[in-house]
């Protein structure tokens, strides 16, 4: 299933109305962040203890300073009394630019430590992504909704710092709200009400246009991959010779304007409203501000309070209105960002469904009956039909067997069930006498070599092109350059500027890219890495020419004298030497035999082998 089959069938699957989150479930998702903390807590201890320590020691400096502001006023208006001195005034003056310094240098340590612990914890993050990833199984990447969770979690890698500095500044703003509460509720509780009038009403309402805008993001996230997807495909090197050669510029840019005006239209609509409704709410908040203002200075024309009161006061409530304001709207970024966790959570929560054996085998070396399928089946997820079904056949150890069907036949499936990247749906494989899913996995992955036609090709040196084969020999440049040598890769790396240094793809710097061929002769190189058991190449000569291909597998022939291997090949004059020949069709087995012998019965194979002979007539 191509990626527009996976895509187009996830559209028809997703609904097109999300679930709309109530303060409850804002509250609720606020569980998510002590597993959060503890991730960030793994990334660096100490930067989080001097962060918060920070955090602390600055949350006192707002009230400390509105209270020396304060005295500042009342001793100028007191300046003629004896009891007051221009040297006090000066102190206080001092006292005040001292704690505005300090003040100053503790937001710059924690914007530092900020972005320190948060770097740590995307590095962190996404390495744990990636070794999670490694544990499932190829059949779950294959899966659309797989995908989508996937995506999710790595952008939680980055916007989740972001969630850390604002939890953390939540904590902080409500130590200094305590502080300054204290203050206003000494003189006149009924400010703290007034205060509440003035801040709630806006909160309730970026707290449901920010539930509208995370049910909009969710609903988008499938069409967004194809935006991106489409973004890259209509502008790569790698895309360019089709796009131009069938003129599909035209098609994708269409495509790529129909998507993106779609979501400008949906964001457009809800920022109208958000912004309707923000006007209305930020006016009562300044009623209720100025509400408070004018009672205060009333005290004050009474003779109730001070010149400096007032500035404490007035300077108070509008500091606490801010800081509730802060504290209000980052909830909902918060309760947000805790939600958005639970994406992040899901995607560590997904198991592989290849089961691990409680007490594994160890891979037998060397094999000695080989491996029989008895009534194996597989069926792709989601899938309407089965990819194999009823197969039953022998591999013997040290046989050569090739995999003979036309597109579609099963081939590729088949031997994905061989390497156990697939379990069977239902039957099962046995390698000698067992079943397979009794061995080490991990043993099985190392004792079997692949090669399939749509192998990677890796944007680094040509020295780590080939040791994918086996990574860990990288270091082992003499099995690298033989192994180059035995598959033609050293006639490739020979023309390199940089030989096995060479940067090979055009994405970086100094990087040169190869032909179809030759990348396949590269490929061919990590067979040769590892010495597996089982070998498995699937189509790996199709980019070659006649000649290479001849040269490729005469090596080929003794590099599995003593191994057991299976070829997938288009090309009957690859898999003639073979020792028997496998025929599917429609992923079932049509017949199995050596060349002659299914050239006598005039079935399948014979009809496809005289079809392709009479092309070369």
């Amino acid at each position: 299933m191509n990626w527009w089959q996976r895509l187009f069938k996830k559209k028809q699957n997703n609904t097109t109305t999300t679930e709309q989150l109530s303060l409850k479930d804002r509250v609720s998702a606020l569980r998510n962040l002590p597993r959060f903390f503890g991730l960030v807590w793994q990334s660096s201890p100490g930067m989080m203890i001097a962060n918060m320590a920070l955090r602390i020691l600055r949350s006192a400096l707002p009230l400390a300073m509105l209270y020396v502001g304060k005295l500042i006023i009342d001793g100028i208006v007191h300046l003629k009394d004896a009891d007051t001195s221009h040297n006090y005034l000066w102190n206080l003056v001092a006292i005040e630019f001292g704690l505005a310094i300090l003040s100053d240098i503790l937001s710059r340590g924690v914007s530092l430590l900020d972005s320190l612990i948060g770097d740590l914890f995307a590095n962190s993050t996404s390495i744990k992504i990636m070794q999670h990833a490694a544990r499932l199984d190829l059949e779950q990447f294959e899966d659309s909704q797989f995908y989508d969770k996937l995506e999710r979690a790595r952008q939680q890698t980055v916007g989740r710092t972001i969630l850390l500095s604002q939890v953390l500044s939540q904590v902080q703003d409500a130590i200094t709200m305590a502080f300054l509460a204290a203050g206003l509720l000494a003189f006149n509780p009924w400010l703290i009400l007034l205060l509440l009038v003035a801040v709630v009403p806006a909160f309730l309402g970026e707290s449901h246009f920010n539930n509208r805008s995370y049910a909009l993001n969710r609903r988008q996230t499938p069409e967004r991959r194809e935006l991106d997807y489409i973004r890259y495909v209509g502008a790569s090197d790698e895309t360019a010779k089709e796009v131009k050669t069938f003129d599909l510029s035209g098609f994708f840019v269409d495509r790529f304007r129909s998507l993106s005006n779609k979501f400008y239209d949906d964001n457009k609509t809800l920022s109208k409203r958000r912004a309707g409704w923000g006007t209305l709410f930020s006016f009562l908040g300044s009623a209720g501000y100025y509400g408070a203002y004018v009672f205060i200075i009333g005290q004050a024309i009474k003779g109730s309070l001070s010149i400096g009161d007032v500035t404490f006061l007035a300077g108070s409530f509008r500091q606490l209105r801010g800081l509730l304001e802060g504290i209000l709207g980052r909830f909902t970024s918060v309760s947000q960002g805790a939600i958005y966790l639970k994406d992040f959570f899901d995607f560590f929560e997904i198991q592989p469904r290849i089961k691990l054996a409680a007490e594994p085998r160890p891979f037998p070396n060397p094999m000695q009956e080989g491996f029989v399928f008895e009534d194996v089946g597989f069926k792709y997820l989601n899938a309407e039909r089965w990819a194999n079904r009823h197969v039953n056949f022998t591999l013997k150890a040290g046989e050569k067997l090739a995999l003979v069907g036309e597109n579609g036949a099963g081939k590729t499936t088949l031997v994905k069930l061989l390497a156990r990247l697939y379990d069977p749906t239902e039957g099962r494989i046995l390698l000698d006498g067992y079943d397979l899913k009794e061995y080490d996995l991990a043993d099985v992955r190392r004792a079997t070599g692949v090669i399939f036609q749509d192998f990677l090709r890796y944007q680094m040196t040509a020295s780590q092109n080939i040791a994918v084969g086996d990574i860990s020999e990288q270091q082992n440049t003499p099995l690298i350059i033989s192994s180059a040598e035995q598959s033609l890769a050293s006639t490739v790396v020979e023309k390199l500027p940089g030989g096995y240094n060479q940067q090979l793809g055009r994405r970086f710097n100094n990087g040169v890219e190869l032909s179809g061929g030759e990348w396949q002769k590269v490929a061919l190189a990590r067979a040769y890495m590892k010495d597996a058991q089982l070998l498995i190449l699937d189509e790996p000569t199709a980019a070659l020419d006649a000649r290479a291909e001849y040269e490729v597998f005469q090596r080929f022939a003794e590099l599995t004298k003593g191994k057991t291997a299976v070829l997938i090949s288009h090309r009957f004059s690859t898999v003639r030497m073979a020792d028997r020949i496998l025929v599917l069709v429609n992923g079932e087995v049509a017949e199995i035999g050596s060349h002659s012998e299914l050239l006598e019965r005039n079935g399948r194979y014979a009809e496809l082998f005289l079809l392709q002979a009479k092309g070369y007539q």
